[in-house]
């Protein structure tokens, strides 16, 4: 891989909005008004915390879908996603989506059409996400901080399922494959879905990350999966659970 030389000097320039967030960083504040910002701020995190726990304690085996928000719906990863879901669901297992558009949605309009469960981590951001329509009425929850709705994602799942996607669909994965390889969750299936997408992270993965910096060991490529078809997606998901004689039971 070619060394890539980025030029400071050519990156777009702040808006008015990130140069505020930016200089607020380092404004000096009083002792009254950290201690103000913050406690309201915790609170705000633990009533988002709570309520998750609450809405999702009981809602049994799910598997999360994890995509790009940017998925056109005529896209054939928009389509393999809803084939996913649905095929999931006559597993009996629900599935949880973050919520909003694109592969997302998919999830969602897949579970939904097929009569399962459909789940929506929705997080709030200024300008792009709003909740999808195939998110059932009494299963969407919407979340101001990203670090609250991963802890419900991996929380709440004993599957996840990977579709192409940017940096957060990336972040989410990762933080799967991290809390499985530490053992601070179960040892859940994690299946990315699309060979041709996700063929040169693990080659690099393998090729610099393991061979060369030698930071990971070579069971960790057993962490997860990579497949094309939808099929495989579902026969792994149910495979592993079949082992264990275990038969989803979603109720709220």
């Amino acid at each position: 891989m070619e060394n890539q030389q980025f030029d400071a000097n050519n990156r777009k320039e702040l808006s008015p909005d990130e140069e505020r967030k930016i200089r607020q960083a380092f404004k000096n504040k009083d002792w009254n008004e950290i201690k103000s910002n913050d406690s309201w701020a915790l609170f705000k995190i633990m009533g988002e915390f709570v309520s998750g726990f609450e809405r999702l304690s009981t809602i049994g085996p799910c598997v999360s879908i994890f995509g790009s928000a940017r998925t056109d719906p005529e896209h054939k990863n928009y389509k393999k996603t809803e084939e996913i879901a649905a095929g999931l669901v006559a597993h009996g297992y629900g599935i949880i989506s973050g919520g909003g558009p694109g592969i997302m949605e998919a999830a969602n309009k897949g579970a939904s059409k097929a009569g399962g469960k459909s789940v929506g981590l929705n997080i709030i951001l200024p300008h792009e996400q709003s909740h999808n329509i195939y998110i059932d009425n009494d299963k969407l929850m919407n979340f101001d901080y990203f670090f609250v709705r991963k802890v419900m994602f991996v929380r709440y799942s004993q599957g996840f399922i990977g579709m192409p996607g940017g940096f957060g669909t990336l972040d989410e994965i990762f933080e799967a494959i991290t809390l499985i390889q530490t053992n601070k969750i179960g040892h859940f299936p994690i299946v990315l879905v699309g060979k041709q997408f996700w063929g040169g992270l693990v080659g690099w993965l393998r090729e610099v990350v393991f061979e060369k910096e030698k930071n990971i060991h070579e069971e960790d490529f057993d962490l997860f999966h990579i497949v094309d078809e939808p099929q495989e997606a579902v026969d792994i998901i149910d495979d592993f659970y079949s082992k264990f004689l275990l038969s989803p039971n979603f109720e709220f």
